[in-house]
């Protein structure tokens, strides 16, 4: 038994658990200089806090819940992540595809990740006013009702502090849609309080 602690502790630091990220352009790094998007300054984040974890950046420009859920049981089998981070729906609201869709997904590949033994963190998403009021309030909500349910994490709104300040094109690209890499380090300010928690 006295050797055991040991044991496990190499084990651990040659196998790190891996955190998946699993999103759409706002995780891919688009528009801007590879290194410099939230999920890879995350990586620094954990050797800065000499945590032994892996990010495994599995995002797609453009990529919706659907095609999220479709990809990712192949994701869980290849990298047996402790910890998925589900940043998707953005592109959704976009392009005006149903709430419920939307919904059954995120609860669809909540549950698939908690089924391989990961625990999960929701990146939650707000739209802009011309979407409509009501439209924005439900799609909102979406990210809080499917944590819920699930017992999951939950960051509300992923670009808080940065499409939500005094002069929000500021911190985005010309297309307003995607933040410029000035952006990325209060992204991970958002994520990171959460994502620690959940880490072995």
């Amino acid at each position: 038994m006295a050797l055991a602690a040991p044991a496990a502790k190499a084990l651990a630091a040659a196998n790190p658990p891996v955190i998946l990220v699993l999103g759409d352009s706002l995780s891919a790094e688009y528009g801007i200089a590879r290194g410099s998007g939230w999920v890879a300054l995350l990586q620094h984040k954990l050797a800065d806090e000499k945590i032994a974890a892996q990010v495994a950046n599995a995002s797609i420009s453009g990529d919706t819940t659907s095609g999220g859920r479709a990809r990712l049981p192949a994701l869980l089998k290849k990298h047996h992540p402790a910890v998925v981070v589900i940043e998707l729906g953005g592109n959704d609201a976009l392009r005006g595809l149903p709430l419920a869709m939307t919904e059954a997904n995120l609860n669809a590949m909540t549950q698939a990740a908690q089924q391989a033994g990961a625990k999960v963190l929701l990146a939650g998403m707000q739209l802009p006013p011309n979407y409509g009021a009501q439209y924005g309030q439900r799609f909102e909500a979406l990210f809080a009702q499917v944590a819920q349910a699930h017992q999951a994490a939950l960051v509300p709104f992923l670009l808080k502090g940065v499409a939500d300040g005094p002069d929000p094109t500021r911190l985005f690209q010309p297309d307003r849609i995607h933040p410029v890499a000035a952006a990325h380090p209060i992204i991970l300010g958002n994520v990171w309080p959460t994502l620690k928690t959940l880490l072995p």
